[in-house]
């Protein structure tokens, strides 16, 4: 266990049951088991007072509900009061934002708490960016019903970086630790079907496969990623 104190995420969201069987088996739940990482749930539902509504129809009209701000922002009011002076950020997942990488992932891990805004339906009230210093981040030019999946993403990706969660090796050994992707893998049997593994991996050469995987993760990388947002 590192000496750091747990990396904490918050997420605010309508359905915080979506999260449970994943984080549970993943490396998020390890990570939480080893005391490396804390993760809170915040139902949106919790926060909504009297006879409000967690959405309400777009002023404008138009298809669709929106997440109201008053429940929101008490729900990320609350977690800011118990906070502290921490390093922290914080994420909403939207099609309209910036496309998440692994240096953003990187600039996360390296917080003390990393806060997260899930939309549903058409979104959230646009003025939240008014009120929070939020970030808003896309999984790819798509559409998903809401921002728990890309969420789930965003979290595994970044605590998965946090000091001690994973063996440092396996990390710098990875696509996009050193800009490019990684290498083909191969495994048992040598030959399936009639395709084999390239030769190099079997001599026992290692200096050979080292240059070999070297230059595989540079060709994968121009034939894969050329000309494509990185």
């Amino acid at each position: 266990m590192s000496g750091r104190p747990p990396f904490i995420l918050d997420v605010v969201t309508l359905f915080p049951e979506v999260f449970a069987p994943f984080v549970g088996l993943s490396v998020i739940g390890r990570a939480v088991e080893a005391g490396l990482v804390s993760v809170n749930y915040h139902h949106v539902l919790d926060a909504v007072e009297g006879n409000e509504r967690a959405d309400d129809e777009p002023f404008g009209g138009g298809a669709g509900m929106v997440l109201r701000l008053p429940p929101i922002a008490r729900a990320v009011d609350a977690i800011l009061a118990s906070a502290g002076t921490e390093r922290r950020a914080i994420v909403v997942p939207s099609p309209a934002g910036s496309l998440f990488t692994q240096n953003d992932a990187r600039r996360l891990a390296a917080l003390d708490r990393v806060i997260i805004i899930c939309g549903h339906y058409e979104g959230i009230d646009e003025r939240l960016g008014a009120l929070f210093p939020i970030e808003e981040f896309s999984l790819g030019d798509f559409v998903v019903t809401g921002g728990e999946i890309p969420a789930l993403a965003f979290m595994d990706a970044t605590v998965r970086l946090v000091e001690g969660v994973v063996d440092r090796e396996s990390l710098e050994a990875e696509s996009f630790a050193n800009g490019e992707l990684d290498y083909p893998c191969y495994t048992r049997p040598a030959v399936f079907r009639g395709v084999s593994v390239p030769e190099v991996l079997l001599s026992g050469d290692h200096a050979a496969i080292a240059a070999w995987r070297r230059e595989e993760s540079r060709r994968r990388t121009a034939a894969r990623r050329q000309g494509k947002r990185r």
